[in-house]
């Protein structure tokens, strides 16, 4: 057999629209988590009084083939508590230089914005915790990341002026300033450089407000970042237990 042959068929690269008709081919995602005080409480955890406080940002991966563009979003199986956290997307336009990115110089590797859900089984999440086990499969399942479209960064207003807002089935869940960012995003590009070699293709969920809870077969949601962009989903299925 030919050393340039593959043995299985290659599966599609994942991609999200881009306003205006083109496509974002995806390599990575990366997630951080308590980038907002509010959540960081909620979810049990201490939050810094101020950025001379905040240690280190928390880092999980996603893997790309888990985005969802079409808003339809199946129950994953193995809970009976999937939770939903809304977040602002950075979409990375340009691979960063070797090394250490300064968080002066991060502007420039980001192509847009979009607005996106970190989904979460929260049950196995809890139980991975609490036997101080990874929880890659409280975070990392199929069809976890449901995305809007990309909207380039130059036809954004101001980061620190928008908000990002969760309402399921009409009522709202979840809102937050961005300017309440523990971390924002220099400050992330520069964190994640230290730890991994960023390229264009790769997103990166921001972090969640305070409402976090759980989504039901039938939920119809709506998230969005502030009135640039918006995505429009529902939940179908049943749970699985295993």
């Amino acid at each position: 057999m030919s050393a340039d042959r593959d043995v299985v068929p290659a599966l599609p690269l994942p991609r999200v629209a881009v306003r205006g008709g083109a496509a974002f081919p995806v390599h990575r995602i990366y997630c951080v988590g308590r980038n907002f005080a509010d959540h960081a409480r909620e979810m049990g955890a201490s939050a810094p009084a101020s950025k001379a406080d905040r240690g280190q940002p928390v880092f999980f991966l996603k893997p790309a083939d888990a985005l969802v563009v079409d808003g339809v979003v199946p129950y994953p199986p193995g809970t009976a508590d999937l939770h939903h956290e809304v977040e602002l997307v950075v979409a990375i336009g340009n691979d960063a230089p070797a090394g250490v990115l300064d968080a002066g110089d991060a502007a420039a590797l980001v192509f847009g914005y979009g607005i996106g859900l970190d989904l979460t089984r929260r049950d196995l999440q809890a139980a991975a915790k609490a036997k101080g086990l990874p929880w890659d499969t409280g975070k990392a399942f199929d069809h976890s990341v449901p995305v809007s479209e990309l909207v380039a960064k130059d036809d954004m207003p101001a980061l620190a002026t928008l908000s990002i807002t969760l309402e399921v089935n009409g009522a709202r869940r979840q809102h937050g300033s961005l300017s309440d960012l523990i971390w924002d995003v220099p400050d992330i590009l520069h964190e994640l450089s230290r730890l991994y070699a960023l390229r264009a293709g790769d997103l990166v969920f921001m972090g969640t407000p305070a409402g976090v809870a759980a989504l039901q077969p039938g939920d119809v949601f709506i998230a969005r970042l502030g009135d640039v962009v918006a995505l429009e989903g529902r939940i179908v299925g049943r749970p699985q237990l295993l």
